[in-house]
């Protein structure tokens, strides 16, 4: 593995939402989910840069062209009664893969973890996507089976409780 000599790593500032929206696009494709993709530029620029700031994203950038992006924004543990940051996503383009991008985007997101005292990272892998749990495990993540994802979408919230 050889690591991009010219990497930068930086926080995303309001000019990059919309490289950074064709970046979760990418995403989208590579877990076969584009149509799942309803949202808008617009709006997460809003939700990084806006009056209340809902989530935080880290670029990689290399040569000058952003190669990959990690989003998370800080959730709560109530047993360690300390923040924590939840990793929504972590993408790299394909090309630049193997290059020490997606470690050096999580090594970012974990110092910041450790600046601001979170008791822990946390993220979700998809379950077939075999190549990034080895890579996770590398990183010292443990991959927690006995737990598993809820969702009430928005199309369901106002009904929940009629249900």
């Amino acid at each position: 593995m050889t690591s991009c000599s010219n990497l930068i790593v930086r926080f995303a500032e309001p000019a990059d939402y919309s490289v950074l929206f064709k970046l979760i696009q990418g995403l989208a494709e590579y877990e076969k989910l584009s149509h799942a993709v309803t949202g808008t530029a617009l709006a997460l620029k809003e939700h990084l840069f806006g009056s209340h700031k809902y989530i935080e994203a880290i670029l990689a950038e290399s040569g000058g062209q952003a190669v990959g992006f990690t989003l998370f924004f800080h959730n709560y543990s109530t047993f360690l009664t300390k923040p924590g940051i939840y990793l929504e996503d972590l993408f790299v383009l394909p090309e630049y893969r193997r290059q020490g991008i997606g470690k050096a985007l999580i090594t970012k997101v974990a110092q910041i973890a450790v600046e601001r005292d979170c008791g822990r990272l946390e993220w979700s892998v998809l379950d077939w996507n075999e190549s990034a749990k080895a890579f996770y495990r590398s990183m010292g993540a443990s991959i927690l089976n006995d737990w598993q994802t809820c969702r009430v979408t928005e199309d369901m919230l106002p009904h929940i409780n009629s249900l």
